[in-house]
């Protein structure tokens, strides 16, 4: 595969050729002031499938999708900033990131009626799945969730659901076993998600670009704290669920961060997410594709 930076270029292009064709300057206005990151999931499906205009397609298709579910996130967590910046619902309101969240899903279903109906359906399948986790998520923000496997269904649902599809969808294109490519990516989208709530605990702001342990004072039951709650003892317990959901000072988050060295539990989750990676690796080993192999290590490997 070429430089992946000269392919982002192109989908960004194909992104805005597609949002254009919406003939509304304000959707044109409040497109152009989205921050995209790092298009992991475009990266999968161009090492997959060669470049080719329909692939790009399929991944401007993917980003849209990306961008409008990452708007409503950040509606529903209240996210003040994203990737270092003001989120966009900050900078613009509620309002506006809901209805742009709604017109990128929107567009990105009908430029998908254009590709293969097995695409078409793989994608818009994770977006059921992907809407039901937020909603898993939401709800698990009513109370702290002790239970890992609730904690995971979670996790391939809002997470894991588009990586699958776009690794699924792009080997439909290139002729490829689907199926297998999809296993690869639902463990691989676990295995990602698992590690964001791991350097949620133990990066600092300056390297996540939002507060460090945003994710408990947003209510999210991540893997690290329910490992931890596991092992605790009642009185660890119960001064725990007094901080969650709740805006953490420096004395809570020390504390946190030594129960957690305590425990072990950045050690055992960062080897469950290294369990995911290896069933992934297992998954594609006779494709002879290096360039997959080294997206999981490099996820495995990231610090933010």
């Amino acid at each position: 595969m070429q430089d992946f930076a000269q392919s982002q270029s192109k989908i960004l292009e194909c992104m805005r050729t597609m949002i254009k064709d919406c003939d509304n300057a304000l959707v044109d206005k409040l497109f152009s002031t989205l921050i995209h990151g790092k298009m992991l999931r475009s990266k999968l499906v161009l090492a997959i499938c060669k470049e080719s205009k329909q692939a790009l397609e399929l991944c401007a298709i993917i980003e849209l999708i990306q961008s409008a579910s990452l708007l409503h996130d950040d509606v529903i967590d209240n996210a003040p900033t994203r990737r270092n910046s003001p989120s966009f619902h900050a900078n613009f309101g509620n309002k506006n990131a809901i209805l742009l969240g709604d017109i990128l899903y929107a567009k990105a279903f009908f430029e998908l009626t254009k590709l293969p109906l097995q695409i078409a359906q793989s994608l818009s399948d994770s977006v059921v799945k992907l809407s039901i986790g937020e909603a898993e998520d939401v709800f698990m923000s009513e109370s702290f969730n002790a239970n890992k496997e609730r904690y995971l269904r979670m996790c391939e649902n809002k997470t894991a659901s588009l990586i699958a599809a776009s690794s699924e969808s792009a080997a439909i294109l290139s002729g490829l076993d689907s199926y297998k490519y999809k296993i690869y990516g639902k463990n691989l989208g676990i295995a990602f998600q698992i590690i964001d709530d791991i350097l949620d605990v133990t990066q600092d702001a300056a390297t996540l670009g939002k507060p460090a342990m945003s994710d408990l004072s947003e209510g999210k039951s991540t893997l690290p704290f329910i490992l931890f709650f596991s092992h605790a003892t009642q009185a660890e317990q119960e001064r725990f669920l007094g901080l969650f959901a709740k805006k953490l000072d420096i004395q809570d988050q020390v504390w946190l961060k030594e129960c957690l060295v305590r425990y072990a539990c950045i050690t055992e989750s960062i080897d469950l997410a290294k369990s995911y990676a290896k069933i992934s690796l297992e998954t594609i080993k006779n494709e002879c594709n290096p360039e997959l192999s080294a997206i999981v290590e490099s996820m495995i490997e990231r610090e933010f």
